[in-house]
Parts: structure tokens; C-alpha cells; sequence
């Protein structure tokens, strides 16, 4: 790990995350984008995750376009997008409960960036950073087997 540094930053960063959650984590990712990733009652950092399929961009949701889903209030840009968001969450919903994706790959769940995301085989997918993203595009579909295997398993942690 020593002559890999975005291997290095996502071990610091779990460490972090874990030595803070001594208690199993959500199945959805409330973790702030802080340095101490404390926790927040909002999915994706309040950002509206049908966007990220119908406009292929990060767009913030609004407090008036809210549903509550898997523990976690998730937030719109617009009534349609809750819309359709009710009507097929798991569609819509990021994969890895909103986790990074290559975090998971790796044995971690780590807060993400909302910019960085990646719609792959009609899947919504997020990382931590634009470099872990950059190491995750290299092997996608090898980093989903990794992380569809290893994901209940770190929910139960």
C-alpha cells in the first residue's frame, strides 16, 4: 500500500469512518462531506439522484421534493423527479446504499463526492474523489463483482 497512494487515502479515510460508527452502518449513506464524516438524516448529500439519469449532471435537491426511503430523507430538483423516483426507487437510487463504489471494492464505506459519479449499465455509481474515481473506471465491472460480494457484509459490521 506504501507506493499506492489512492489506496492509502481510502484506508485513512475508512479508518476514520469506522473508529466513528462503532454501531452497524445505515443501509444508505448519510455521511456528511466533512473531514469527520458525521452523520446526516439526507441521502447523497441532498442531492437528487433521478438528475443524475435524466440530466446526467449533480443537481441539488429541494426541501419541497423530499421522500423518505430506507431510513434516509433523499431530495429532488423537481416534483417529477420525486415522482419517478416514488414510483422506482431502486431504479434511481445509487448502488452500494450511496456508498463509494470502489470503497466498497476495497472493504470501506466511504462518504462520497456527488460530482463523481458514473451511470454504468443503467446503475448509478458515486466515489469519494475524482482520483478514486479514476482508479475505479480502469475496472469497472471487476470492482462491482468485488463490491455486490462484499457489500451486505459491511452493512453488518
Amino acid at each position: 500500500m506504501k507506493n499506492h497512494p489512492i489506496l492509502r487515502r481510502l484506508f485513512v479515510i475508512c479508518l476514520l469512518s469506522l473508529g466513528m460508527n462503532t454501531f452497524a452502518a445505515p443501509s444508505v449513506n448519510t455521511l456528511k462531506n466533512s473531514f469527520f464524516a458525521s452523520q446526516t438524516d439526507t441521502a447523497i448529500n441532498g442531492y437528487d439522484s433521478v438528475a443524475y439519469f435524466t440530466q446526467n449532471a449533480p443537481v441539488k435537491g429541494q426541501d419541497a421534493h423530499t421522500h423518505e426511503w430506507k431510513g434516509a430523507k433523499w431530495k429532488f430538483a423537481t416534483a417529477a423527479n420525486l415522482d419517478l423516483f416514488r414510483n422506482n426507487p431502486d431504479k434511481y437510487a445509487p448502488q452500494y446504499g450511496g456508498y463509494c463504489a470502489y470503497g466498497v471494492a476495497k472493504d470501506g464505506l466511504v462518504k462520497v463526492d456527488p460530482d463523481q459519479f458514473t451511470i454504468f449499465e443503467g446503475k448509478l455509481y458515486l466515489n469519494y474523489d475524482a482520483s478514486v474515481q479514476k482508479e475505479w473506471a480502469k475496472d469497472r465491472a471487476g470492482y462491482i463483482r468485488q463490491a455486490d460480494a462484499k457489500f451486505p457484509q459491511l452493512l453488518a459490521k
